[in-house]
């Protein structure tokens, strides 16, 4: 019994000290591809500087009756935050693994010691690290250099924490499950770009959420990333702004229950669907 539970532990910690080094390693080759830093790292950046610029040359801005005028930044930087979930977590690993797996390299990496949790914490820790350091940069710049104002009720951040953490999460998992479609890694983007960009259009990021159709907010609720723009918007927005919602108010127990929802649902589909190889190769 005592041998039994030793090799467990040794198996244990030898799981979390590759996917340790794993992470190190997916870190460093994030960093060094310009194409994968620009667009999903700095690109809800260069759109909030971009729409700030557009939009904001005649001061600040009321998107409805009834709320208060707020600048461009403050109005447009909850949905670039949840933008970058979605870019950090789904789009990032969906092509990324897909490229890996129509390249060989998962092929050479299932020969290895390496195993798919390692494998996995490697990615998740990825995502972790530079999701982070988007929402740092992002927030920093839309107050330095936008002079947006940021919230200073502690309640508000607990909020900011746990929408972005099931946010995060959620996005990666879904991401790693998509990533099985993509047939070869030049297909990986035609695969995933449109996709996560009909999804921020849809969901609240580039046009006001309250202005879409009835039909088509009802469509984005279905997906995660509708979720995360909301919960971003009660954090950031001002309280009266809930009445633009789609229930007239602030829906933060729909949020979590939604993004729960979708969590498990990636976990299933990317346990379902992950393989070192493809099947039909």
């Amino acid at each position: 019994m005592s041998v039994a539970v030793g090799s467990e532990r040794r198996a244990l910690r030898s799981a979390v000290a590759l996917g340790w080094w794993r992470t190190r390693f997916e870190l460093i080759q994030y960093f060094r591809s310009g194409d994968t830093l620009f667009f999903t790292f700095l690109f809800p950046i260069a759109m909030l500087g971009l729409f700030s610029v557009v939009f904001g040359s005649d001061g600040d801005f009321q998107p409805a009756p009834g709320v208060p005028a707020i600048s461009v930044a403050e109005l447009y930087l909850p949905g670039m935050l949840a933008a970058g979930l979605l870019l950090s977590g789904f789009q990032n690993l969906a092509m990324d693994i897909a490229v890996e797996r129509s390249e060989g390299t998962l092929k050479r990496l299932g020969g290895t010691p390496l195993s798919p949790v390692s494998y996995f914490a490697g990615k998740i820790g990825q995502v972790g690290v530079t999701g982070t350091l988007q929402a740092i940069l992002l927030l920093a710049f839309a107050v330095f250099v936008l002079g947006a104002e940021l919230p200073t009720d502690p309640s508000k951040w607990a909020v900011f924490a746990w929408v972005f953490v099931l946010g995060i999460t959620t996005s990666a998992l879904l991401g790693v499950a998509l990533s099985s479609v993509p047939r070869t890694a030049k297909s990986a983007t035609a695969v995933v770009v449109p996709i996560a960009l009909v999804l921020q259009f849809i969901s609240g990021v580039y046009l006001f959420f309250f202005q879409l159709p009835d039909w088509l907010q009802n469509v984005a609720s279905l997906f995660p990333l509708k979720w995360m723009a909301e919960g971003m918007r009660y954090v950031f927005l001002p309280d009266s702004y809930g009445v633009l919602e789609q229930t007239e108010d602030w829906n933060l127990a729909g949020v979590a229950l939604a993004l729960s929802i979708w969590l498990v649902v990636g976990l299933i589909l990317s346990r379902l669907t992950f393989r070192w190889i493809r099947r039909d190769a």
